[in-house]
């Protein structure tokens, strides 16, 4: 290849990635490597467990919360036509959450609480400080968890199951955990973010998607859900039974019916977008290329730039270590890399996971995008082995 990228070392990616498989650790995975203009492409094993059909370069994933630079791209496209402003309140759009109360402990009751300092911002909800979101605790260690999970509204990869203006108005019943701008907490601040998409666009969050990120781009086969002539080329999904040790089907409540809308089309992605490694790859090179894609231009490289920089204090982060490694951080939707932690964490990249078993990266130093898809759930704090066995092959394989 011409690329920048070693024969000797893409052979060695394969045979990694052949060993997820050939150790039972998922059915089938395919890796993607871009840099300088060619890409490579490797699929592995089969698109289910005990199956048959082989996974192809077109296969159809779930991705999760690899939907989440995806909303910040949208808010992002709303904030250049000043439809949005970073620092403006939401609550204009979305009254339910104006007037916020906040608990005064994470541990007290839901009803012990002080006013919010200031309402919430666009920026708040891009940088994942709503204030309310995913809680680092054995399930059912605090009040506030039970009042999350008694409203429907726990964080989860199956994603609520009720249309978006009921969900804000049960977010509105509960207490913020901190102050808005005070700390990083994971999930709900996108979600929240899909629905003030919507209403500042004046339609439902998918078909805005659609129209101004996936059509563009040439993005044909992501959505949140798909005609069903192509669902044939859907993986099937997986997790790991603890007890058994061996992969299990996950039966979430959208598992058979992606042919159909989902109630609510979540901005963190959950159930989320369905996608390809090349759809996938048009989105993460329009970032490479600083907002251009073939056909124009989708966002300003000012607006990439912001996106893409580390917008936490380490007090932001207190509570949700587990998210972030060392000079870790989070831009708008997506994290951030700063500091050289191993071959493939380095400063200037950025990307995120997606809880279903996927993997993206951009890295503008190296000029390198790199995209995992597998459809085994993550679970526990440790990456799986494909992952990290795939971002170390593919700097491995840098050759110039």
């Amino acid at each position: 290849m011409s690329g920048g990228l070693s024969q000797a070392g893409l052979r060695r990616m394969r045979k990694a990635l052949d060993g997820t498989v050939t150790r039972g650790e998922a059915p089938g995975l395919v890796a993607l490597v871009h840099r300088h203009g060619e890409t490579y492409v490797t699929e592995h094993g089969t698109t289910e467990v005990g199956g048959s059909a082989p996974m192809r370069r077109d296969t159809l994933f779930r991705l999760a919360s690899m939907g989440k630079p995806i909303t910040a791209v949208a808010a992002m496209i709303l904030v250049e036509e000043c439809r949005l402003r970073l620092d403006d309140p939401v609550d204009d759009l979305i009254p339910e959450l104006a007037g916020r109360r906040v608990l005064r402990r994470i541990d007290g009751p839901v009803d012990d609480t002080v006013p919010a300092e200031r309402p919430i911002t666009l920026r708040d909800l891009l940088t994942s400080r709503l204030g309310l979101g995913a809680i680092i605790a054995p399930p059912g260690s605090y009040p506030i968890q039970r009042a999350i999970d008694e409203a429907g509204l726990g964080v989860g990869v199956d994603g609520p199951a009720v249309e978006p203006d009921e969900w804000i108005k049960r977010l509105a019943t509960l207490p913020l955990v901190h102050q808005p701008g005070a700390v990083w907490m994971y999930h709900t601040s996108m979600d929240v973010l899909g629905v003030l998409i919507a209403r500042a666009a004046g339609q439902p969050f998918d078909g805005f998607l659609r129209e101004r990120v996936f059509e563009p781009l040439g993005m044909r086969d992501t959505g949140f859900h798909l005609p069903a002539a192509k669902l044939g080329r859907l993986a099937g999904s997986y997790a790991l039974d603890p007890a058994t040790g061996k992969l299990v089907r996950r039966n979430g409540p959208r598992e058979g019916a992606w042919d159909r809308p989902p109630a609510f089309p979540s901005g963190g992605g959950a159930p989320g977008l369905l996608s390809t490694a090349d759809d996938y790859l048009a989105f993460c090179r329009m970032l490479l290329d600083k907002g251009r894609y073939d056909g124009g231009r989708l966002l300003s490289r000012a607006s990439v730039e912001l996106m893409t920089t580390d917008h936490l204090t380490p007090e932001n982060k207190a509570g949700s270590e587990i998210f972030f490694g060392r000079g870790a951080g989070w831009g708008f939707g997506i994290g951030t890399n700063g500091h050289r932690e191993d071959l493939a964490i380095r400063p200037g990249r950025y990307g995120w996971d997606g809880g279903l078993g996927t993997s993206m990266a951009v890295d503008p130093t190296e000029g390198v995008v790199g995209i995992l898809l597998t459809q085994r759930a993550l679970g526990g704090s440790r990456l799986p082995r494909a992952f990290v066995d795939f971002w170390t092959t593919a700097y491995a394989a840098l050759d110039d």
